[in-house]
């Protein structure tokens, strides 16, 4: 651990095994920054939400009085006795900061998200309250924010052409549950491959993303049971910790000292009140965090997992595919045992272009997930097409189709990555992450910087996220730049130097 008063870089070990009779081990270092946030920025940061505060504030009086037309949302007159079904303060951020910047969201896309967008040109008369289309088409707009980090999500290739083939034969929908007349032989083909690929024992699919989190963590954990949690976990772990009844500690972001001193409290107080020994104690950790950039320290974590006996969650839907020299996730880059992973989940709707996600590790974990998942026993099954994107893009990238092209995408989107987050920190810029991670976040801190970044950025055909409060700290607001393999140094080059103009 490397800190001073302006800077602080944690360093991981990353392990890679070279060699199949030797298993020799050899040992190197990538370092995650954070550049911690300049005493001036921060202190005009919150001068600019204050201002923003008092406006919003003398606004809500004057609409209150009818003096400023009023576009909120309000019960009728009729109502007023009744309980309120929300509380307008709860709006109060929406209303009067968000609305301000709102025209860089919801932008409506007119072509496949590849790495050019077409974008539908909306104009506001009403200070972004409400859009209306101008009729104009903005062509050819440098894709920066979409999770496409292999380039599968197009509508030519092997991948199109096949999800068009299943969908003449088996439709576009099934509509029913996998355990009812909803499995289909294109499942269990998908489900037997996403096995092979992580190099497990079994694996099962669900067809929704954020549900594979929300809906399975409350199947393997309950009350009590404990959950330590990474402070920057995603939504769907934080919702799934909650609904599973179980106790929930959070510690700092990748801060193995942080976890370790949770563990050790976990083995020697147990349970509150009664002091028992924790039934289960689950860590839950992400590959890649979509917001920072920042790349988990793996063979770390999984050394204090089996030190005391806790069982692992691993969130790899940024990673997989785009992390590895196989494009195999967090494991594959730190050359680790699958194995060593007690719950592998994964999503399919970055790097394979598709929908869904999934769950994988040993057999008995499968087979009790599929008898007593919510999102197994009740949800819809999986779109054939869909299905069918999976199998091609994932037999793509291990080869299976024949060719290379999946292996020179993984490649390629390594090479972008290490290119353009290197020509970012030699401009000046304050980047946030590990240097490997295709999530690129850039400082942009203060609320007046959001909007105009996204608008000009824009303006020169660049379709960038721009990201503030309440997503990220009320000082560290910033643009995410999301690397594909489709994107060409020209691409790059054109987007770093409009960055900096």
């Amino acid at each position: 651990l490397v800190s001073n008063s302006a800077h602080t870089s944690f360093c991981t070990v990353k392990l890679k095994h070279v060699g199949t009779r030797r298993n020799t081990i050899i040992s190197y270092y990538t370092y995650t920054s954070f550049e911690e946030t300049p005493m001036l920025v921060a202190v005009l940061t919150y001068m600019g939400y204050g201002i923003l505060t008092i406006f919003g504030y003398l606004r809500d009086f004057l609409r209150h009085w009818k003096i400023e037309r009023c576009h909120i949302a309000r019960e009728k007159e009729e109502q007023k006795d009744f309980v309120p079904l929300y509380q307008d303060f709860e709006n109060f951020y929406t209303r009067n900061l968000y609305m301000r910047i709102r025209d860089n969201w919801n932008r409506p896309i007119c072509s496949v998200p590849g790495a050019k967008v077409d974008l539908m040109e909306r104009s506001s008369r009403d200070y972004n309250w409400t859009f209306e289309y101008t009729g104009r088409v903005v062509h050819d707009v440098i894709n920066l924010g979409s999770y496409n980090y292999l380039g599968f999500a197009e509508n030519t290739g092997p991948c199109a052409d096949s999800a068009a083939e299943v969908t003449i034969k088996y439709g576009v929908g099934v509509a029913s549950t996998r355990q009812e007349i909803g499995n289909l032989d294109r499942h269990e083909e998908m489900e037997k491959l996403v096995a092979k690929f992580l190099g497990v024992e079994s694996a099962m699919a669900f067809g929704m993303g954020f549900a594979t989190n929300s809906m399975n963590i409350p199947a393997l954990a309950g009350k009590g049971c404990l959950i330590l949690s990474d402070e920057l976990n995603h939504a769907s772990l934080v919702l799934g910790a909650r609904l599973s009844g179980s106790t929930i500690r959070v510690f700092k972001h990748n801060n193995m000292q942080s976890l370790e001193k949770l563990l050790r409290e976990a083995i020697v107080h147990g349970q509150p009140r009664t002091h028992r020994p924790w039934k289960k104690i689950l860590i839950v950790v992400e590959g890649i965090y979509s917001m920072e950039g920042s790349v988990v320290r793996l063979p770390e974590v999984i050394a204090l997992k089996k030190r005391y006996r806790a069982y692992l969650y691993l969130d790899e839907a940024h990673s997989i595919g785009a992390l590895g020299s196989r494009g195999r996730g967090v494991v594959d880059y730190f050359g680790l045992d699958p194995c060593d992973v007690d719950v592998m989940m994964g999503t399919f709707t970055k790097s394979f272009g598709a929908a869904g996600g999934y769950i994988a590790g040993k057999r008995e974990l499968i087979e009790y997930l599929r008898s007593h998942s919510h999102s197994a026993v009740y949800a819809t099954s999986m779109s054939p097409p869909v299905v069918e994107q999976i199998i091609t893009s994932m037999k793509c990238i291990m080869g299976e189709d024949g060719t290379t092209i999946g292996l020179k995408r993984v490649r390629q989107l390594a090479e972008n990555t290490v290119y353009f987050r290197k020509r970012l920190r030699e401009m000046g810029f304050i980047i946030y992450g590990n240097m490997d991670s295709p999530v690129v976040p850039m400082m942009l801190y203060m609320p007046a910087k959001i909007g105009a970044f996204g608008r000009e950025m824009l303006k020169r055909n660049i379709g960038v996220v721009v990201v503030g409060f309440p997503a990220t700290p009320i000082i560290e607001s910033r643009a995410r730049f999301c690397i594909s393999a489709a994107h060409t140094k020209d691409m790059l080059d054109r987007v770093s130097n409009c960055s900096h103009s």
